[in-house]
């Protein structure tokens, strides 16, 4: 099986569905934050591998009790998950924390904040110096 074969993106989707339900749902452990999502999961085209990128909304105390949590529960998880899918083999998991949803909304801010500064200098730019100066071109269009 090829690694980017329609079976193994099958098996990539499926894991991805059944291992947030089980971080969602069924983990009790205080150190997972309750804003923890499967960003996506690659699973090893032999089926003993498998790299689950985790996102946590949170500060980074939040992603390292997360990431900590989740290691200790990892041989619930992949029991849960070899109850779940029906798979030859069910794959070791090693958690990876993804910060691509955090980078992404802090360039997001970072580009509203340029534009936003750009949009304010244009405004000064085009308004008029004083209030005298515009009643004054205001009088002299009437004349």
């Amino acid at each position: 099986m090829r690694k980017n074969s329609i079976k193994n993106t099958r098996i990539n989707g499926e894991v991805l569905r059944e291992l947030s339900n089980i971080i969602r749902g069924d983990i009790k452990d205080p150190r997972i934050h309750p804003m923890t999502s499967v960003v996506t999961v690659e699973v090893a085209p032999d089926l003993k591998t498998c790299k689950a990128y985790i996102s946590v909304l949170g500060d980074e105390e939040a992603q390292k009790n997360t990431l900590l949590g989740l290691k200790s529960a990892e041989g619930y998880i992949r029991r849960a998950l070899a109850r779940s899918i029906n798979l030859r083999n069910t794959p070791q998991i090693t958690f990876i924390l993804d910060q691509s949803i955090e980078y992404g909304v802090r360039m997001s801010k970072m580009i509203d904040d340029v534009t936003k500064d750009l949009h304010e200098d244009s405004m000064e730019e085009s308004a008029p110096e004083s209030l005298a100066e515009e009643y004054a071109a205001e009088d002299s269009d009437v004349e």
